[in-house]
């Protein structure tokens, strides 16, 4: 996997980050670093998940369309609203913006969105069937490809009269995001962001779901790595420059123990019925420490 580290570049050639620019000048003392650490016995990243100048300018510009429908959806949402509403208002303000919606055919989903209320972990199916109600909490996940560029990223909704516990799962989980990002620096791990993550979670009385987790994005929906967020500081990949992952813990009111919904093959739900919350962002590594990419 880690073999493109090791071929010979001459100094005068130009960098394999396809920036146009003198190797010598670019990457060289990047790969230098790099190689330290895999010595060490370190995870660390292919070339290939390293996004150069102008890849991530597209997914600045991907990550602001997301920004926009989530923003878009915030005010619409009410008690009596099917999650079908939110997924045709969803699609509708994609294709108005000039992108797409990356979940809609992808390896069968058949919807624009993900709408995951309750007990529902994650990727919710939108349904005529399923209708807001008064003190429902749900999960709108959007994916946007704008350009050829992927951006993800979701946020939490308390409908109507929330009840104060369920409320608390919201924000715990939203500050679970802010803790996490204080570990995001260069030459740092995931594993920093896991641990952080996971103990606020603890220390709150949740749990965090283990099987499901954040990923890499930018030219593919999902890339390397996988990003759990119940990992040990110190481990996983290592943080480097030019890095694009989501950060989208999901936090339970009870039990980490989840299951697949085999009747549709997508929605997970919490394995003894209580609630669940993920917020999740959108993050570039930088030189100083992370950009939000989409929110």
């Amino acid at each position: 996997m880690y073999k493109r580290f090791r071929k010979k570049m001459n100094k005068n050639d130009l960098c394999w980050c396809k920036s146009g620019i003198e190797y010598k000048d670019c990457h060289e003392a990047f790969d230098e670093k790099i190689a330290r650490y895999k010595a060490q016995g370190c995870i660390v990243p292919p070339r290939k998940i390293i996004k150069n100048q102008v890849q991530i300018d597209g997914l600045r510009e991907s990550g602001k369309i997301n920004i926009a429908i989530l923003d878009f959806i915030s005010d619409k949402l009410h008690i009596g609203m099917t999650t079908n509403q939110i997924d045709a208002l969803i699609h509708e303000k994609t294709l108005a913006l000039g992108g797409i919606p990356a979940t809609l055919n992808y390896e069968g989903y058949t919807k624009s969105v993900c709408t995951s209320i309750n007990d529902q972990v994650c990727h919710g199916i939108p349904s005529d069937d399923v209708i807001l109600k008064d003190g429902d909490i749900i999960n709108i996940d959007v994916s946007t490809i704008y350009n050829g560029y992927f951006s993800d990223s979701s946020r939490m909704f308390c409908i109507g009269n929330t009840s104060a516990e369920n409320r608390r799962l919201v924000d715990v989980t939203k500050a679970c995001i802010e803790v996490g990002l204080a570990q995001v620096k260069p030459w740092g791990f995931l594993g920093d962001m896991g641990q952080a993550i996971h103990e606020h979670a603890l220390n709150n009385g949740y749990t965090v779901v283990q099987e499901i987790g954040g990923h890499g994005i930018g030219l593919q929906f999902h890339e390397e790595p996988w990003v759990s967020f119940v990992s040990k500081k110190g481990t996983e990949m290592l943080l480097v420059p030019g890095m694009v992952f989501t950060i989208e813990p999901m936090l339970n009111q009870g039990s980490d123990e989840i299951f697949l919904d085999e009747a549709d093959g997508w929605t997970v739900y919490t394995a003894d019925g209580k609630p669940s919350a993920q917020w999740e962002v959108m993050v570039l590594v930088t030189n100083e420490g992370y950009e939000i990419l989409a929110y």
